[in-house]
Formats: structure tokens, C-alpha cells, sequence
């Protein structure tokens, strides 16, 4: 990749982190990185980090609004703006500046599942694929021209956490590079998103991903893969809030009333549901952190008979 070209990074986290080394591996002038400030109490985002062990100066405003962090970005004469997981709003401003445009990575094959949690709701909703697009950032959200898209199956068992780190990052990475490549050569396109396929779902938080023990068995395990590792899908047992994970499913009929026990075993705490059964192999109680669910329900007095949802 020609050094010929100056980047400036809008990112935070492992993946933005991984889109600046993997941008550095290929040769690319990287004049600035813009990423949160830090928090007290806790380590410097990883971006950062790598910034600084590249030389690479670092800037990190509160709101990428604020005219201080627009006048910031735009003293860096950038040809081409990246944004690689971006969550506060960046202004036209800055989008603008930019000779070349500015680019960003969303987890989803748009114009489907626009929105902040656009990995959760493809599988909660059982669809079987997904995928990554590279697109042109506009005024409105993840509504701009497509660069590039990748896609990937979603697995009947993957999980949130496998679909993202197994393939939607790596994936996503290379996407990165690649699109960068193409506005470097002057082959890159912009091509205008069907709004009729258009959906947008917001923040998939923990109040989203109750479980109903009533409902299909498919649709309580798809919530829980959907949640898993976060927001975690919930219930209840005697009023004590747990979320739920690591779950495995099966269609053999246990004759139980949804929601109820039916074994709890070493590998973990097995409730009926219309359909079959999910095996709950690890869990969080309120309060607490992840454990294994056979251990919850030993220290809990779990035992089969008794009922989720209470």
C-alpha cells in the first residue's frame, strides 16, 4: 500500500486497534488517531496504546462535535477519514474534510440491521447470515453509499461473541484494508443502498433479551446465542435476577411444563421449553459474575422441579 496517501483514524477498542496495526503492516501514513478520552480507574484504550508505540499522534475529545475536535481533525490534511467502531457521533465536518471522503465499518450487510447492535438482532431473530459492509458515512445513521461487502453464515449454534471475534472482526479487518486500497487506486464505488430492504434496530440492551419460557424453543435459544457474551439473555428464579449462557439445545420432549428444571448435571442446568429443552451451561447471578451453572445451582439449592421465571 503507497505511503502516498495520509489516513486519519476515528476508532477505539481491539478492533480499531487491530485497523491501525494492520494499516501500519501495510505501509500507510497514518497522520493522527482520534479515539475517547481515558477513565480514570481503568487502562488506556488499546488504541491508544498502539498509536503511541507507532509514533502516531493521538486525539481524544469527549464529542467529536465540539469545534475544538473538528478544527483537530481538519489540521491533519487527511486524504481519507477511517472510522473502525465508531460510537459517538461524528460531525459532517469531519466527514467532509477528507480530500477522498471518509469510510467506516458496520457489522451487517446494509442496508439491513442499521443501528448500534446490528450483530445481536440478525441472530435473536434467527436469520442464518450476516456480514460486514464498508460504506461512505452521510448525515443520517449507516445510510451512506456501499463500498464493499463481505458475508458470512451464522452458524445454528454460533453465539453474538462467535460470530463477531471468529469472523466479523478479522473479516472486517481485511475489509478495511482492502477498501482503503481502493480509494487509494481510484477504483472504490459508491453504491446507493436499497431503502425498500432498509431495517434499524436500536441498542440491544438487557431489558430486550427477557426470556418468555412460553415461547418456541428456537426463539428463547436464538435470545440467549443472541445475547451471548452481551447484554446476556435473563430470567429469574425466586426473584433473583440471573443471565443466562452457553446454552445448547435440544427437541426431545421432557414432558415438563415450560420453565421448569428437568435435570441439573455436571453440564449444566437443563428447562423445558415448548419444543424440547436448553441446557444452560453457565450463568450470572445478580450481583455476581459468570459461573458455571451446575455450581450456581449447588450453592443455590437448585434441584429438578423447580422453575425459571419466578
Amino acid at each position: 500500500m503507497s505511503d502516498s496517501m495520509r489516513i486519519a483514524l476515528i476508532g477505539q477498542a481491539a478492533f480499531g486497534e487491530s485497523v491501525l496495526n494492520a494499516l501500519i503492516e501495510n505501509s500507510a501514513e497514518v497522520g493522527g488517531v482520534f479515539c475517547p478520552p481515558d477513565q480514570e480507574g481503568r487502562p488506556p484504550d488499546p488504541i491508544k496504546t498502539a498509536a503511541e508505540g507507532h509514533g502516531v499522534p493521538v486525539h481524544q475529545f469527549k464529542r467529536l462535535r465540539d469545534a475544538e475536535a473538528i478544527q483537530a481533525f481538519q489540521r491533519l490534511d487527511a486524504d481519507l477519514g477511517v472510522m473502525a467502531f465508531v460510537t459517538d457521533i461524528v460531525p459532517e465536518d469531519m466527514l467532509q474534510a477528507p480530500s477522498r471522503g471518509t469510510i467506516q465499518y458496520h457489522p451487517s450487510l446494509l442496508p439491513k440491521h442499521r443501528g448500534p447492535s446490528s450483530i445481536n438482532w440478525p441472530i435473536i431473530q434467527g436469520e442464518r447470515e450476516t456480514g460486514l459492509s464498508i460504506f461512505w458515512p452521510d448525515a443520517n445513521l449507516d445510510t451512506g453509499p456501499i463500498l464493499l461487502q463481505k458475508r458470512t453464515e451464522i452458524g445454528p449454534d454460533d453465539t453474538m461473541g462467535k460470530v463477531y471475534f471468529d469472523t466479523l472482526f478479522p473479516l472486517g479487518v481485511e475489509a478495511m484494508i482492502e477498501s482503503v486500497e481502493m480509494v487509494r487506486n481510484g477504483t472504490a464505488p459508491r453504491l446507493q443502498q436499497d431503502e425498500s430492504q432498509a431495517s434499524y434496530e436500536g441498542w440491544c440492551r438487557a431489558e430486550h433479551c427477557i426470556v418468555d419460557w412460553g415461547k418456541p424453543i428456537a426463539e428463547t435459544y436464538n435470545l440467549i446465542r443472541g445475547g451471548d457474551p452481551s447484554p446476556g439473555a435473563g430470567t429469574t428464579h425466586s426473584g433473583e435476577t440471573l443471565q443466562l449462557y452457553s446454552a445448547s439445545k435440544s427437541e426431545e420432549n421432557t414432558g415438563a411444563d415450560p420453565g421448569v428444571v428437568v435435570e441439573v448435571a455436571d453440564e449444566g442446568v437443563r428447562v423445558a421449553a415448548p419444543g424440547g429443552s436448553l441446557l444452560i451451561g453457565r450463568l450470572r447471578p445478580q450481583g455476581g459474575g459468570k459461573v458455571a451453572a451446575h455450581d450456581w445451582a449447588a450453592s443455590a439449592g437448585v434441584s429438578a422441579g423447580d422453575r425459571f421465571g419466578t
